[in-house]
């Protein structure tokens, strides 16, 4: 694609220059700003609405009838200003982060009953069309412009007048509608490789899952095998055993100090864990720091370097997760330690197994009906793992860290080429919506 033939300043310091025949207008000279107070509560008396809220506005770019809307009332008066109807645009308004706020979509076809929500204004398009309108928005430096304008600390807000008085630049109406279809087609094309790329990332961690069991479980031995009577791994290699973990293992979980308690925290320097640790493969650092009087007066565990620890609860893919301690540390309630007998057990080949038997840890975490949500230290000690000879424990933890490497380092690319392709999609918007490349010259698909 060109660039167009001629461009002039915009008289906007962070917009640059614009094509010549372009115009740069505040919001509130091309569209009617309405901010809404129509909260999702139901209230006797009131007209029943659908409400278009803040979620539906933030996780999609354009608003259609397939979305389930959440039921609510409206008065008369709030109908009249705050209904949507094709071509609307939407914007948050309020949000707890700053780089939330004026995340724009479009209301795509016509909705009975749709309203605009709380927290949200209805942009209703004068002097531009919709489709244009909300590309602008989304348009890097005009975002980032309202970002900037935001006022807040934990919850940040962008005021009508703010909003009203954001410059945007406006193309002729047929150049408008030129690229809304230009980006609409070329953001498409790069979501669909995004979420490729997002599937095969989904894939990737399937296969490393599956090298781990196929591993740790001697399913990649070639000696004969035997019945183990354990469900979650019936076949181990001849000369491997199946034990309980409480047998190899001293295992206990910790607490949490008073946070309002300040001798407990300030200028502490043991570290605190709390579960989001296990998210890693090995820890070398605090969550936060405690102080000697909490280790003291909250009988807090000190965790030598070389344990595992376990996630107890989490309703996430926490619970059950495993890491590696490679430091002197304590933990919270959520946590388990597995202080090792290192003379039968090698740390890293049972992290593996642990690891490669995560299905089974959350199996015993549901519990018989399905409800219990959570692990104890008793189930972790009831717990049953294959032990090779402690010679094969260390040559299968080798073995598996280096496979396992391997499909990390294409896990990361992978996660790289997202990276890319979602900065290719910021520039592409960006591009066409400052008029640095003149769509109208792009190659017919």
């Amino acid at each position: 694609m060109k660039p167009y033939p001629s461009y002039k300043p915009s008289g906007v310091q962070w917009l640059g220059d614009v094509p010549s025949h372009w115009r740069v207008n505040r919001l509130k000279e091309i569209c009617r700003l309405r901010p809404s107070n129509v909260d999702k509560l139901t209230v006797e008396g009131q007209v029943s609405v659908r409400l278009c809220n803040y979620v539906d506005v933030y996780k999609n770019e354009r608003i259609t009838s397939t979305i389930e809307f959440m039921d609510a009332t409206a008065t008369a008066e709030q109908i009249e200003k705050l209904s949507l109807k094709r071509g609307d645009v939407v914007v948050t308004k309020d949000s707890e982060s700053p780089w939330d706020i004026a995340v724009p979509t479009v209301i795509a076809e016509d909705i009975p009953g749709l309203v605009c929500g709380y927290h949200l204004t209805k942009l209703d398009p004068v002097r531009a069309q919709g489709d244009y309108l909300a590309w602008g928005l989304r348009c890097y430096q005009v975002n980032l412009h309202f970002a900037l304008s935001a006022n807040g600390i934990t919850r940040y807000g962008l005021g009508s007048s703010a909003l009203a008085d954001g410059n945007i630049p406006v193309p002729p109406s047929d150049e408008q509608q030129a690229i809304a279809d230009y980006l609409y087609v070329e953001t498409a094309r790069i979501d669909t490789l995004i979420h490729e790329k997002d599937e095969l990332i989904g894939l990737l961690k399937e296969w490393r899952q599956s090298v781990i069991a196929e591993y740790t479980s001697g399913a990649s031995q070639s000696q004969p095998k035997k019945a183990t009577g354990n469900v979650h791994m019936p076949w181990i290699p001849s000369d491997w055993s199946m034990v309980r973990l409480g047998k190899y293992a001293r295992i206990g979980n910790g607490s949490t100090p008073l946070k309002d308690n300040a001798s407990y925290w300030e200028g502490g320097t043991f570290p605190w864990l709390n579960s989001a640790v296990v998210n890693r493969d090995a820890v070398d650092e605090g969550s936060e720091y405690v102080t000697d009087v909490a280790l003291r007066a909250c009988h807090l565990p000190i965790v030598e370097a070389g344990a595992l620890l376990v996630a107890l609860t989490g309703q996430g893919k926490t619970r059950g997760q495993v890491t590696v301690l490679r430091i002197q540390a304590t933990i919270n309630q959520h946590l388990a330690y597995l202080a090792l007998d290192d003379s039968r057990f090698d740390s890293n080949f049972l992290f593996w197994a642990l690891t490669g038997m995560y299905a089974a840890l959350r199996m015993v975490s549901d519990g018989q009906g399905g409800t219990k949500g959570a692990l104890t230290c008793d189930d972790l000690a009831r717990f049953e793992v294959p032990m090779p000879s402690l010679s094969a424990q260390r040559e299968i933890a080798k073995a598996v860290s280096s496979e396992t490497g391997k499909i990390d380092d294409l896990i990361a690319h992978t996660n790289d080429e997202i990276m890319l392709l979602k900065e290719l999609r910021a520039a592409t918007i960006t591009d066409a919506v400052l008029g640095r490349v003149d769509v109208r010259t792009a190659p017919k698909q």
